[in-house]
């Protein structure tokens, strides 16, 4: 069965190569009856061979062997390389603009497993990251200097407290967003994604603070501080997008997938449920009024109003109001759908830094002294009826806090759930854990890659090994509280 032997790489003590249907290693010059271990002939078989062989093998003394094998030199060798069967090496390449990715579909490699990449000329390394971090930081700057000017109206954002608070919860997130992309490795998925979160929902929030500016009567129309706001937030989503689509340039391995979308499993399905269900909950919460006005009379009458719902304002609002919970709907979805796992959680933490900054808008809002003009009431009716105003918040906006809540701990839960890493047996490491094979899904191994891989994560490829054979995976306003309305949700 074993006559028929291969040998790719030899190095002082033991040899690598390819025997009828598997991978081996052998003790160099002794007979090829026996290997001392063997693994499948497919591509995850071939990386689990030459990490055993470059485990026991002395380093520097690793060299190609056969004909059909390109010379390349011991030093080409480095640790952690893993060049194919024909000498290529699959070690992570300098930082260029061309990267090495894996086509769709099945692995492709030859009868003796060589993996054969092919290049696609993205941008990727350094410059993805100084590109994409720039154009959040331009957009923060230019969110920072939205902030004085008129922004609806005559008023800027620092002089309505409720609205200034929402906005500076975005830039500082923004900021995060860029740091961590700048930072690059691991960070820079992480970053992309949270960036990401909070702009897909800041969208709606953004569009309906537009139609405020437009619909509202006698007014002034957009200021300054809006448009400038406005841009800002196109920097800061285009920013995000670009470190998204960004990878770093590397060559990939065989059995690395990057993230993607998959049913929940084992571990995962109990958060995935909960960020999802607390995600719609807080999206339906959303429309209804949040804010409850009680006006007194000196003469004992007394009348309440609530205001900010979000079907009660005109058209471009509603739009922008409904953008709002459609994109918070789908961010929770494809959070719990997303691997690796801590990814999603990212992903929902941005879109959650985003509707929390409205329910604190709100309770800022509830602390200020509600004006009669609010109500159309001018400030000498006002006296002449001797009317008071309290401020207070619906049964609405509590609900709408308790789904935030909800939302916020099946994050944190989305980030502790284990992540079992299969390990398979010959690897000093012990047997695979029970249970089912798709149970044992390894969510990210980009956790450990700060020094250069961000999407080396996806889950384990879970399969059944032949007997004896070893096998590895890696994965890789009206006085309402909606945005712009002057009370309440801010954009």
């Amino acid at each position: 069965m074993f006559d028929r032997v291969t040998i790719t790489y030899r190095g002082a003590t033991y040899e690598i190569g390819r025997g009828l249907g598997f991978y081996g290693v052998w003790t160099a010059g002794g007979a090829r009856s026996q290997p001392l271990d063997r693994w499948p002939e497919t591509p995850e078989g071939w990386t689990a061979a030459w990490s055993r062989f470059v485990s026991i093998e002395a380093p520097g003394t690793i060299v190609p062997v056969g004909r059909n094998t390109p010379p390349v030199p011991p030093v080409a060798l480095r640790e952690g390389e893993e060049p194919g069967p024909f000498g290529e090496s699959t070690a992570p390449a300098r930082e260029t603009d061309e990267i090495v990715v894996t086509p769709a579909g099945a692995v492709p490699y030859t009868p003796y497993g060589q993996y054969t990449p092919r290049t696609a000329p993205v941008l990727g390394g350094k410059a993805a990251r100084v590109v994409a971090s720039s154009l959040l930081g331009a957009g923060v700057i230019l969110g920072i200097a939205g902030l004085f000017p008129a922004y609806i109206g005559t008023a800027s954002l620092v002089q309505q407290p409720d609205q200034v608070s929402a906005h500076a919860i975005y830039l500082a997130v923004w900021t995060v967003s860029a740091v961590l992309i700048l930072l690059g490795g691991a960070r820079l998925r992480i970053g992309a994604l949270l960036g990401l979160g909070l702009s897909a929902v800041t969208f709606g929030l953004f569009i309906a603070d537009a139609g405020t500016a437009l619909s509202l009567p006698g007014s002034p129309g957009a200021g300054p501080g809006l448009v400038l706001s406005l841009i800002g937030w196109l920097a800061c989503a285009t920013g995000s997008v670009a470190a998204f689509l960004a990878r770093p340039a590397r060559v990939a391995a065989p059995a690395a997938r990057p993230a993607t979308l998959a049913w929940p499993r084992g571990a995962a399905i109990g958060p995935a449920v909960m960020v999802v269900l607390s995600g719609l909950g807080a999206a339906a919460a959303f429309a209804p009024p949040w804010d409850s006005f009680t006006l007194r009379t000196a003469a004992g009458q007394v009348e309440t109003l609530t205001a900010g719902n979000a079907f009660s304002n005109p058209g471009l609002v509603i739009a922008g109001d409904v953008a709002v919970m459609i994109a918070l709907a789908a961010v929770v979805i494809a959070a719990a759908l997303w691997r690796p796992v801590r990814h999603g959680a990212v992903l929902v933490a941005g879109a959650t830094a985003a509707m929390a900054a409205q329910a604190i808008s709100a309770l800022v809002q509830v602390g200020q002294t509600p004006v009669p003009a609010q109500f159309g009431i001018s400030s000498a009716q006002a006296s002449q009826l001797g009317l008071t105003i309290s401020a207070g918040l619906t049964p609405a906006f509590w609900i709408y806090v308790g789904f935030l809540v909800a939302l916020i701990a099946s994050c944190v839960w989305m980030l502790v759930t284990p992540h079992a890493v299969r390990v398979a047996p010959g690897q000093g490491y012990g047997p695979p854990p029970e249970g089912r094979a798709d149970d044992r899904a390894d969510d990210s191994v980009d956790d450990r890659a700060d020094a250069g891989s961000d999407d080396r994560a996806g889950d384990s490829a879970a399969g059944q090994e032949p007997a004896g054979g070893t096998a590895t995976a890696a994965a890789t306003a009206t006085a309402g509280a909606r945005d712009g309305d002057g009370n309440g949700q801010v954009g």
